[in-house]
């Protein structure tokens, strides 16, 4: 069981696929073509027999340091040792929004001082490991082939530099040494789907695409109205959020990252490789509310293909999750092959609770659409129709019991946060209506958003705990909740918030870390404990600095970036011991960060009342769901 820690990675990617890349110089995770396709390394699943491709120094001890080029989503590992100092660096060329094959990992190796002598290993191991391949060494590189994937590993070097044929082969993994004085520059570049055999390429040409690669980030991150005290994360964040984009269609996955542990050692382990309405409606919100519409816009017209596909299903216009390309083919399946992260079992790929029923998505949409309008994301005729026929159904089904925000696989439950984002839904759609006097059943839409908010107060509030709960049937609290004010359904200084922010305060936070809910008083269909979510933690602060409780939500942000990793990244949780555990890097983390800075800035600048700030975009009417 020796998979690298989850925190001890920097993620590299084109926008249509993510590599993770340790601090010892190896990616251990990349799925090709897309991030949802079988993975070609899988390293951080099974360090044995997962595929990886390493660089690192041989022969020596040596010490690392892991950096982000400025602005930019290239990666560079540095190797200290007694002899010199080298580095790699990582990145992947931007593919471009029309879906492709062919994706592209560099590797450049570069001596800085003295003398390196670096040992590259290169495993790939096709379809989760399942799959065979052939290996053949050329003197400009190396192709692996396996019945649906070709790789091809192009060799960076001068002409007169020496060639590649002495690569040695064992049971398809390549091993060579590349032997570097200071000054002088390697490398590989592996590509899928190449056109031709292995080629050299010359240094002048990689720097050249590393040039172009930089320049994007830097061009795209310029778009940011961000200016408040906590930039380096923010923006790292956003980042981390346009990464995880899949640009051919505008879906945001939840991770790029499969069955890394919750708890480490238990079953909590899932994929989340996919695109959540939940998750990418969020994602979407805090990219708008930093100027970045372009992705608004596009995550649009994504959902708009969506909701007129399964218009009239049972189980609602929206399915919980799709496929990046849109298809909703999710079968769960077990990987019995490999140990998994640490030895946590099972490796599910695939979601199981994709047929789930989570009423919230229907709150989060509304809410990012809502957010859009306001910047200037203007739904044209048809999105309206489309939009329309979701409400007129949530009108009709909001009560209904459902599997809830956290997917628990314990049966149905009246969800208090499912009813809370039903009045969400309902009321962003009255005020886009009226706002726009667009044609809607105003009247019961009003009447069906009235008996939520009602039914909420009667039913979700517990006078025994004085708090707001989970569902109609407990009094377990849920850090869910902690959305209520941000979304305009309570007073943020309201007796009956501040009250159930006393008692999460008491029963869900653990020095200002926050757990969801406690699954040992509320069983979730799930054996074994799970970390404090980190999600939670910033919602937690979000709520606090509405609340008033600056200096409090300043104390508690400032504690949860200690728990970043080295390049600002974020898993999904943070267990007992401080470690990050979870899918890596977590879509819904990087969101929280971005929502609590954005909210603590602004009580933190004397505004009382944050929710009322209009996302920073000078926006035009454009298409938000199109026809």
């Amino acid at each position: 069981m020796t998979e690298t820690a989850i925190a001890d990675h920097g993620m590299i990617g084109d926008l249509q696929t993510a590599a993770l890349v340790t601090t010892d110089g190896s990616i251990d995770w990349f799925c090709c073509p897309r991030f949802d396709s079988p993975s070609v390394f899988g390293a951080i699943l099974d360090d044995q027999r997962g595929g990886r491709f390493r660089m690192r120094p041989t022969g020596v001890e040596y010490t690392t340091k892991q950096m982000y080029y400025p602005d930019s989503a290239a990666l560079i590992t540095r190797f200290f040792t007694e002899s010199g100092v080298g580095e790699v660096i990582d990145f992947m060329p931007l593919t471009g929004t029309r879906a492709t094959d062919n994706h592209r990992i560099v590797r450049l190796l570069r001596c800085v001082r003295g003398r390196m002598n670096f040992e590259v290993e290169i495993a790939p191991r096709f379809d989760y490991g399942r799959r065979p391949h052939e290996t053949r060494v050329t003197e400009n590189g190396i192709v692996f082939t396996s019945d649906d994937l070709t790789l091809t590993v192009h060799s960076v070097r001068e002409p007169d530099d020496a060639r590649l044929a002495h690569g040695q082969v064992q049971d398809g993994t390549v091993g060579l040494n590349i032997e570097l004085a200071a000054g002088q520059v390697r490398g590989m570049a592996l590509e899928s789907a190449a056109e031709g055999p292995p080629r050299q390429i010359r240094a002048a040409e990689i720097e050249t695409l590393f040039e172009d690669t930089v320049r994007y980030w830097g061009s795209w991150l310029a778009r940011s109205a961000y200016s408040g005290r906590w930039r380096q994360a923010v923006e790292r964040s956003a980042m981390t959020l346009k990464l995880m984009t899949y640009a051919p269609t505008g879906g945001i996955v939840a991770a790029p990252t499969m069955s890394l542990p919750e708890q480490v050692g238990g079953e909590r382990n899932w994929d989340y490789r996919y695109t959540w309405v939940r998750d990418a409606s969020f994602s979407v919100a805090a990219l708008l509310e930093l100027g970045f519409v372009d992705e608004a816009e596009q995550f649009g017209r994504w959902l708009g293909d969506r909701v007129r596909e399964t218009a009239g299903g049972a189980g609602g216009p929206l399915n919980i999750m799709y496929r990046v390309d849109g298809t909703s083919d999710l079968n769960e399946e077990v990987l019995g092959h490999w140990s998994g992260h640490r030895g946590s079992t099972p490796i599910r790929v695939g979601n199981g609770a994709a047929g789930q029923l989570q009423l919230d998505i229907y709150g989060e949409v509304l809410d990012s659409l809502f957010i859009g309008d306001r910047a200037g994301l203007w739904v044209p005729h048809n999105g309206w129709s489309a939009i329309r026929g979701v409400l007129d159904w949530v009108a009709g089904n909001w009560d209904q019991p459902e599997e809830g925000i956290w997917e628990t696989r314990g049966g149905r439950q009246p969800f208090t946060y499912g009813r809370l984002m039903c009045w969400v839904a309902l009321d962003r759609g009255i005020r886009l209506a009226t706002t726009h006097g667009r044609p809607a059943d105003i009247n019961r839409w009003q009447t069906e958003r009235d008996r939520i908010y009602n039914e909420v107060m009667r039913r979700g509030w517990s006078p025994a705990r004085r708090a707001f709960v989970q569902h109609y049937h407990t009094e377990v609290l849920d850090s869910s909740l902690l959305r209520m004010p941000k979304v305009g359904f309570i007073a943020p200084r309201d007796p009956l918030w501040l009250s159930t922010l006393d008692a999460m305060d008491t029963e869900l936070v653990t020095d200002s870390l926050v757990y969801r809910y406690d699954p040992a008083a509320s069983p979730d269909g799930l054996r074994g404990s799970e970390g404090t979510f980190s999600l939670c933690t910033f919602a937690y602060v979000d709520a606090l600095a509405r609340a008033g409780r600056v200096d409090q939500a300043r104390r508690v942000f400032e504690k949860m970036l200690t728990y970043a990793n080295h390049v600002g990244l974020y898993s999904e949780e943070i267990a007992l011991t401080g470690e990050q555990i979870g899918n890596f890097p977590q879509a819904f983390t990087h969101l929280a960060l971005i929502d609590a800075a954005i909210t603590l800035d602004a009580a933190m600048d004397g505004d009382r009342h944050p929710a009322g700030l209009l996302p920073r975009t000078a926006g035009v009417p454009v298409a938000m769901l199109t026809q």
